[in-house]
C-alpha cells in the first residue's frame, strides 16, 4: 500500500512536472517570413485599403481573428467571438421613395441618378436652370451665376471646375454657392455616378449626381426630385484575443498589446495600402501573440487588442476604454505599435516612458538587448490608440520607426518596409512584454500634455485636426481642444476646401498643405458650414 502510495504520489509529481514544462515553453520572437507574409496579406488588393466599415476593413479584421484562433488565443469580443463591434458613424441609403423627373412623364431609371450621401431630405418641384460649373469665386473673377437667376430653381451643374479657374473645386463649394443663389437643389452632371458614401458631407439643400443624358432631358424643363435618406449604422469592429496568466497571484492584472488594423481605405479613387500604416504594427502585434501563445503564456494575463478606425478619430480604441475586455483598473500598461516598418539607423522612437514608473528602465534593456537606438520621449500625448489609455489611467509605452514621405499615400507599399528591423523591433518588444507580465506593476504618472510653440521654426506644423477619408472636401470628424484649429473657431463637421489659397479635395490634401507650411504661420482657412461658405484665419502651432 506504502509502495503504491509513494508511486502515485511520483506519477502525480512527474505529470505536475510535465504540465509546468509545457506551459513555461522558450519564448521564441516571430521570424522575418512570418511578419513579411502577415503584412503581404493586410496589403493584398481585396483589402483595399482596410477603412474600417467597408468590406475591405471587414476583411481585415476576420483575418486578424482567424490568425489570433490559430494561435490558440481566446475571444475577448462580444458574445464570446473575436469581434468587439461598435458605431463609427451614422450612414445612409437610398429610401424607395427617392424619384427624379421632368414633370408629367417617366421617372428617370435608378441607375443614371443617385443622391449625395450628405443631401437634405425633402421634395422640390421647379424649373431647371443650367448654371455652368456652378462655381462662384467672385474674389477670383469668376462667376457662373452672373446673369442667371437660380432663385426658387434647380440649379444644374457640370462636374469638375472651368480651365481659367486654375484649381479643383468640390461639391461642397458648389452647393455653398447654389444656397447663396437662391437654388433650393443641386444635380451635378457626371460621367461615373459617386457612390453614396463618397459624398457625406451635409447639404442643406436636396442635392444628388445625374448622367449627362438625363441633363440633357432635364435643361429648361419642370422636373421634381424627391430624395428620402434612411439612415443605418456604419459599424467597425476591434479584434481581441487574450491569453491567461499562468501566475495565480498575478493571473488577474492585464497588460494590453496594441495595434490598429485600419487604414485610410480608398482616397481619390486610389488604394492606399498602409504597409508601414499600420500592416507593420499589426504584423508585430500577431507575430507576438504567437510567440506568447506558443511559450504557455506570462505570469499576468496578456489581451491582444488589434483596433478599428484609428484613422477616423481613435473610435475603436475610444470604445474600447469604455467597453474594456478585462477591467482597466487591473490593466497595468498598454503597449502601442503604430508603424514600426521602417527602422532607419537601427532608431527606435519610444513614447511614454514617464507614464508609469519604471518603464525607461524596462525599455532601455529591452532595446539594448536588441541593439537598437532609442529615442526617448517622456510624453504619452500622440494622435495614436495608446493615448486613450493613458487617458483612462493606463501607463503606455508607444513605439514608432518614424514618419517619411509615404505617409498615408498610395506608396506606402509592402517592398519598402525594413523587414529584419521589424524583426528586432519585435524582439526588443517580446522582452518589454516579458518583464511587465512578470514585474513590479508601474505606478501610474500624471504627465502634463506638452507645450506648443506658435512661433518660429520650420517643419512639423499642427492644425490640431482629424478628418475622414471619403474625398468631398475635408470634412473635420474632430478638433483637438486648445489647438490652433479649435482658437480659430473651426468645429466638427465643417468641410476645409481651401487653405491658404491650396483647393483641398480630400482631407490628405489638408494633411498636404500643412506639410509645406512653417510653425507660425498664419494661414486663411476657406470652409462651409451648414451650407454657408466662411473664412478664418489660423495660426499654425508645432506638431506634438
Amino acid at each position: 500500500m506504502r509502495r503504491r502510495l509513494i508511486s502515485s504520489v511520483l506519477l502525480a509529481f512527474l505529470l505536475v512536472g510535465t504540465v509546468v514544462g509545457a506551459a513555461e515553453r522558450a519564448l521564441v520572437p516571430p521570424s522575418e517570413s512570418a511578419l513579411a507574409e502577415a503584412v503581404a496579406a493586410l496589403t493584398a488588393p481585396e483589402m483595399e485599403g482596410r477603412r474600417s466599415g467597408t468590406p475591405g476593413g471587414d476583411r481585415a479584421a476576420a483575418l486578424v481573428a482567424d490568425w489570433l484562433r490559430a494561435a490558440g488565443l481566446r475571444p475577448g469580443g462580444d458574445g464570446g467571438s473575436f469581434f468587439q463591434s461598435f458605431v463609427i458613424s451614422m450612414g445612409t441609403q437610398v429610401a424607395p421613395s427617392s424619384a427624379l423627373g421632368v414633370v408629367g412623364a417617366a421617372p428617370v431609371d435608378r441607375k443614371d441618378w443617385m443622391p449625395h450621401g450628405g443631401s437634405a431630405d425633402g421634395e422640390v418641384e421647379a424649373e431647371v436652370v443650367f448654371v455652368g460649373h456652378g462655381v462662384s469665386a467672385q474674389d477670383e473673377r469668376h462667376d457662373d451665376y452672373a446673369g442667371l437667376d437660380a432663385r426658387g430653381r434647380i440649379a444644374l451643374a457640370l462636374a469638375g471646375a472651368p480651365a481659367q479657374l486654375g484649381r479643383r473645386v468640390t461639391r461642397v463649394e458648389k452647393l455653398a454657392a447654389a444656397r447663396a443663389h437662391g437654388a433650393q437643389a443641386l444635380l451635378l452632371v457626371e460621367d461615373r455616378l459617386p457612390e453614396l458614401s463618397a459624398a457625406p458631407a451635409a447639404s442643406p439643400i436636396p442635392s444628388a449626381s445625374v448622367r449627362p443624358a438625363v441633363a440633357d432631358a432635364l435643361k429648361g424643363r419642370r422636373a421634381r426630385l424627391r430624395i428620402a435618406l434612411e439612415r443605418v449604422e456604419v459599424r467597425g469592429a476591434n479584434v481581441i484575443g487574450f491569453v491567461p496568466g499562468r501566475d495565480p497571484a498575478l493571473a488577474d492584472e492585464t497588460v494590453i498589446i496594441g495595434a490598429h488594423y485600419d487604414h485610410v481605405g480608398r482616397v481619390d479613387g486610389a488604394v492606399h495600402p498602409g504597409a508601414d500604416d499600420n500592416a507593420s504594427g499589426t504584423a508585430v502585434l500577431i507575430g507576438l501573440a504567437r510567440a506568447f501563445a506558443a511559450a504557455g503564456g506570462a505570469p499576468r494575463t496578456l489581451v491582444f487588442a488589434s483596433f478599428g478606425a484609428e484613422e477616423l478619430g481613435l473610435i475603436g480604441s475610444g470604445h474600447y476604454v469604455k467597453h474594456p475586455a478585462r477591467p482597466l483598473g487591473r490593466t497595468i500598461a498598454m503597449i502601442n505599435f503604430d508603424m514600426v516598418g521602417r527602422l532607419r539607423d537601427d532608431q527606435l522612437a519610444v513614447g511614454g516612458i514617464d507614464s508609469g514608473a519604471g518603464l525607461r528602465d524596462i525599455v532601455t534593456a529591452a532595446a539594448r538587448a536588441s541593439g537598437l537606438k532609442l529615442t526617448m520621449r517622456e510624453s504619452p500625448f500622440g494622435p495614436s490608440d495608446h493615448v486613450r489609455f493613458y487617458r483612462a489611467g493606463v501607463p503606455v509605452v508607444f513605439l514608432h520607426t518614424g514618419r517619411h514621405p509615404d505617409y498615408h499615400r498610395p506608396t506606402d507599399t509592402p517592398d519598402k518596409l525594413e523587414i529584419a528591423g521589424m524583426a528586432r523591433v519585435a524582439a526588443a518588444s517580446a522582452q518589454i512584454v516579458e518583464r511587465l507580465a512578470a514585474g513590479p506593476r508601474p505606478a501610474y504618472a500624471t504627465v502634463a500634455p506638452p507645450a506648443r510653440r506658435s512661433r518660429g521654426g520650420s517643419g512639423g506644423a499642427y492644425l490640431g485636426v482629424q478628418g475622414d477619408a471619403s474625398g468631398d472636401g475635408a470634412r473635420l470628424v474632430s478638433i483637438v481642444p486648445g489647438s490652433a484649429a479649435d482658437r480659430a473657431g473651426l468645429r466638427e463637421g465643417d468641410v476645409v476646401i481651401r487653405l491658404g489659397g491650396a483647393p483641398l479635395m480630400s482631407f490628405e490634401d489638408l494633411r498636404a498643405a500643412i506639410r509645406d507650411r512653417r510653425v507660425g504661420e498664419r494661414v486663411d482657412v476657406v470652409f462651409v458650414r451648414n451650407g454657408e461658405q466662411r473664412s478664418v484665419t489660423a495660426t499654425l502651432e508645432a506638431a506634438p
